[in-house]
């Protein structure tokens, strides 16, 4: 996959950019007695909905101010949904307070059925509280004793209490407990006057500040999942393994048998319909169709593949530590922005060497390749949310800085990227000369078509991740917290190379079937990963998850589509790479009997056999002229037809010694394509009269 060095040092710059932001932020907070600790409220939403979350003061909270005050926030916070305010609680270093008075309010019938409506859909609050992440729920359901959901009792709390850890002059740790004796009855739709308190206790740690996130981290790898995840691990290095070992030997012994059997002498095979995938040599390297659509995707394959590989590093370098609110989605971000340069360095240089001609389209095409349906599903989920006044909806100003970073980076770098692959003046390396028409796919089998294939390529890497799987969605779509990147790019790595091994394998399978359109074939095998992946999606959504509703579902399986998307350009492009290194290996191992000069000469001679066919010239070997045809005319099997057409002819027209009129002594015995030439040549012109006359 080609990259651009220019766009690669661009990237590792912001890898040490991020590295040196995140350092900075997260240091440095040390306070007084008595000094305020920053508190700020985020949002609220269903418990089991993730996406659907609105601002912490939609639900009728009493605030601290007449004016709500607003923390400014990143690019990742904005994307992430997060909506900071100050929070109506004060939370002194080191201040101590039992049952201190937030505020009172009167909630109306409307407040109160609003809150009950948050409490029955199980809605939790999340604060922030010197950059440490604080959860609860805001009410609860009583159940006990009740058979029928009319009869369920609601209930606010309105008492938290506020547990922090110090260590000298730094905040290390904090949870919220909520008073189950201090409840709000929310059943009956009446007005209900309410008193919000809050009480904090202070306790000493060792705990360093360096460690206070440890806490969140460790919550991911408790030693059940943790033997889980290795479980996964283990589960993917033998599917590798077997995979690898099984396909390395068949693949070994049947291209030794391969080569042992083409290494043979031709002399003997002369009778023989040679057959397998050196047979089709002179079409294997024929450029595919929709070429620029084919560049195209892998261009965007290749960017998405560096963007992915630039994530890993972030996250095993420690950038993504638990609630760094917005980093993996900043860095989505830019480092996409910052890659586009290898979409287009990578689409257009290849579609140059598939001698295509406007390079200017192609690179629209792979520019709008992944960013087209993302952008249109973006536009669709957004306005949903800003029908459900959803933090999810982004403000304009947020939509105005992407649509600047598109402009101003990713088209430009895109546009270079292009111009530098198109100047690259790369030809496409092929070891075998590509023959002038097109050789004629025989009937296959069903199993061996594309949905099948793609069915057989997609099945083994997903069920060597498919474990790893439920943890990610668990924390994308839930509250799991996930941090074991380590095992996670271990599991990537396998899917990498079990995507590479099938494909390679399936690629030779139909080359051995004389099929040579391999080259989408190979790549929609290597993405089929992704659709299984979307199927995996219904069953996590439907079996394993208690999401619901129109909007979470919306989001879920609209973004969760693009992802998938995305998997598919990016193992499509791994898989076609793969067989294409393969393809080139195995015919550079093969010696080929024909010269491009013997191989132009009879070429012309095709040219003019077909003109004759066309224009009915020929009578009786018209079907001959079309069996000919079918296989191309140049191979062996083209040989033996022509020397099948000889005989068939010469019993029904004249003798061998016709054949001296042309310096022939007898029927000759073609050996190699210059003789069958000039004895075709030679047959035709005895017995053209013989044939029109025939004809007429």
């Amino acid at each position: 996959m080609s990259d651009s060095p220019i766009t690669l040092l661009v990237v590792g710059v912001l890898i040490a950019c991020c590295l040196t932001h995140v350092r900075s932020d997260s240091s440095d907070h040390r306070f007084k007695v008595g000094d305020p600790v920053p508190l700020y409220a985020n949002k609220v939403g269903p418990f089991h909905n993730p996406s659907e979350t609105y601002r912490y003061f939609d639900l009728p909270f009493c605030s601290p101010d007449a004016i709500i005050k607003e923390k400014r926030e990143a690019l990742g916070e904005v994307l992430n949904g997060d909506r900071l305010v100050s929070a109506p609680y004060k939370l002194n270093f080191r201040d101590e307070k039992d049952s201190a008075l937030a505020c009172r309010k009167k909630l109306s019938e409307q407040d109160v059925a609003q809150f009950r409506s948050a409490v029955e859909k199980d809605f939790y609050f999340q604060m922030y509280y010197d950059d440490l992440p604080i959860w609860g729920f805001i009410g609860k359901v009583d159940k006990e004793g009740k058979t029928h959901p009319s009869e369920y009792k609601y209930f606010l709390y309105k008492h938290i209490q506020f547990d922090i850890l110090y260590n000298k002059d730094r905040v290390i740790e904090i949870s919220a407990r909520m008073d189950p004796h201090s409840l709000v009855d929310l059943t009956e739709d009446k007005e209900v006057d309410v008193e919000f308190m809050y009480s904090v206790k202070w306790k000493e740690t060792d705990t360093p500040f360096e460690k206070r996130m440890e806490k969140y981290s460790l919550s991911s790898s408790l030693p059940h999942h943790l033997e889980i995840h290795w479980f996964s691990i283990i589960n993917s290095c033998v599917t590798v393994l077997l995979l690898t070992g099984f396909l390395a030997t068949i693949l070994m012994r049947v291209l030794k048998n391969d080569f042992v059997k083409y290494a043979q002498d031709e002399e003997a095979a002369d009778d023989q319909e040679e057959t397998g995938w050196k047979y089709i040599h002179g079409d294997v390297f024929r450029f595919p169709k929709y070429k620029s659509l084919f560049a195209a995707a892998l261009g965007s394959g290749s960017q998405l593949f560096t963007l992915t590989v630039f994530i890993f590093m972030l996250a095993l370098v420690g950038v993504f530590y638990p609630y760094n609110r917005g980093a993996l989605f900043t860095a989505l971000v830019v480092i996409y922005a910052l890659t586009s340069g290898i979409a287009g360095y990578t689409a257009a240089s290849f579609y140059c060497q598939l001698e295509g001609t406007n390079w200017v389209r192609n690179l629209l095409l792979t520019g709008c390749l992944f960013c087209g349906p993302l952008f249109l599903t973006f536009c669709f989920l957004n306005t949903v949310a800003i029908a459900y006044n959803a933090t999810a909806a982004l403000p304009f100003g947020t939509i105005v800085v992407i649509v600047l970073i598109w402009t101003l980076v990713t088209s430009p770098l895109l546009v270079l990227g292009g111009i530098a692959g198109k100047n690259s003046k790369a030809e496409f390396q092929a070891p075998c000369r590509t023959t002038k028409y097109p050789r004629e796919i025989p009937p296959l089998p069903w199993y061996r078509s594309a949905i099948p294939q793609m069915a057989m390529a997609g099945f083994l890497p997903f069920s060597a991740i498919y474990i790893e799987l439920y943890y990610i969605f668990a924390s994308v779509w839930g509250h799991r917290i996930y941090t074991i990147y380590s095992i996670l790019f271990i599991v990537f790595i396998i899917l990498l190379i079990v995507t590479a091994f099938i494909t390679v394998a399936l690629t030779y399978f139909q080359l051995a079937a004389e099929d040579h359109e391999w080259w989408w074939r190979s790549f929609l095998c290597g993405g089929s990963t992704g659709v299984f992946i979307y199927a995996y999606c219904l069953y996590y959504y439907y079996a394993r998850s208690d999401m619901s509703g129109f909007m979470q579902t919306s989001f879920f399986f609209g973004y969760m589509a693009c992802v998938c998307y995305g998997f598919f350009l990016m193992l499509g492009t791994v898989g076609f790479r793969a067989s294409l290194l393969f393809v080139r290996h195995i015919y550079k191992s093969i010696k080929l009997k024909e010269t491009p000069e013997e191989t132009s000469k009879l070429e012309t001679f095709i040219d003019v056999l077909n003109k004759a066919c066309e224009t009915e010239l020929i009578y009786s070997t018209e079907d001959h002229c079309k069996e000919l045809e079918k296989y191309n005319y140049i191979q062996r099997r083209a040989l033996i037809e022509f020397k099948q057409l000889i005989k068939e002819t010469n019993a029904a027209y004249g003798s061998a010694t016709q054949y001296k009129r042309c310096n022939l002594k007898e029927t000759p015995k073609i050996t190699n394509v210059s003789e069958s030439s000039s004895v075709i040549c030679c047959f035709f012109y005895l017995h053209l009269p013989t044939l029109k006359k025939q004809k007429r």
